[in-house]
């Protein structure tokens, strides 16, 4: 896949060695660290964006930092199920599940996107490799118990989505000393070996959570969390979230966004962001730059 190369003709030498110089302390600061990337939304789907995505995590590889690439697919999903006559229901955020449709998660998560995803990475001059929970036991899964937002005593069946019982990251582990990049599908397996979808979000926030990372970066299709204004909240603590909740400023598939990231925040992970994957290499701009891209969440 050829892609043309952004146009830095009009920057002079001299700023682009100052531009190098300034990323050095973030490089030193977050060498040996381990990040966990969220990939989906428009960065996912755009081509360019999808090459800028993988020079990105090729370099911070390459610079010592260890990315790790949680994905989703839900578009993706909704294309292959329109393919055979089904389309996709969710309640409160979460894609209702039956057999049928968890072929078709399988098929396209950690067939056709995840190896897309390592196809991009490997291209851009990285060693990337696809994983799903079942692989070397990484995610076990039990049926989701959803309930009710406003009602607790009312409880949706959705299907085969799963909530995270334990993540063993001995795989990953194993692969980042290695040299490689891992890709990860958000399914995990149940004890009598049952598939399970899992919301990406909660995947990528629950590995942070056990591997201590130093960040957990979550690109999305908007600029972060916005308030009712439309401006950007650039500083979110937990407290404050629950308050957005309540009001109805934060609603639909930023909730499971937001739970998983105020876990994590509260479990170890030094920051929490939500960035707008739309913008070309958004990755080095949040890592390597002060410049601050989307909303960070804290534990308080």
């Amino acid at each position: 896949m050829s892609h043309t190369p952004l146009d830095l003709s009009h920057i002079a030498v001299r700023d682009k060695a100052e531009i190098l110089a300034q990323a050095l302390p973030y490089i030193r600061k977050f060498h040996g660290k381990t990040m966990v990337i969220k990939y989906g939304g428009n960065a996912m789907t755009d081509p360019a964006l999808q090459a800028a995505f993988a020079e990105d995590v090729v370099l911070l590889k390459l610079v010592g930092i260890n990315p790790i690439v949680v994905h989703g697919g839900g578009p993706q999903i909704d294309e292959a199920l329109a393919r055979i006559g089904k389309k996709g229901t969710f309640i409160q955020g979460m894609r209702v599940t039956d057999a049928e449709t968890m072929g078709v998660v399988e098929w396209v998560l950690a067939g056709e996107v995840q190896q897309d995803i390592v196809g991009l990475i490997n291209h851009a001059g990285g060693k990337a490799v696809g994983l799903t929970g079942r692989d070397g036991g990484l995610v076990r899964a039990r049926k989701m118990k959803l309930l009710d937002k406003d009602d607790p005593t009312k409880e949706y069946d959705v299907g085969q989505v799963g909530e995270i019982d334990s993540i063993d990251p001995a795989v990953v582990k194993a692969l980042q000393d290695d040299a490689f990049i891992p890709v990860i599908s958000p399914i995990g397996f149940g004890e009598h070996n049952e598939s399970y979808n899992i919301n990406a979000d909660l995947v990528a926030s629950k590995l942070a959570e056990v591997l201590k990372a130093e960040k957990l970066l979550m690109l999305t299709n908007i600029s972060g969390v916005l308030d009712k204004q439309g401006q950007l909240l650039t500083d979110l603590t937990s407290r404050r979230i629950d308050e957005l909740v309540a009001d109805g400023t934060i609603s639909g598939g930023m909730l499971p966004k937001l739970a998983g990231a105020i876990d994590a925040a509260k479990c170890g992970v030094n920051a929490v962001h939500i960035i707008d994957g739309r913008v070309p290499h958004v990755l080095l701009l949040e890592i390597l730059t002060d410049q601050a891209f989307g909303t960070m969440i804290r534990a308080r």
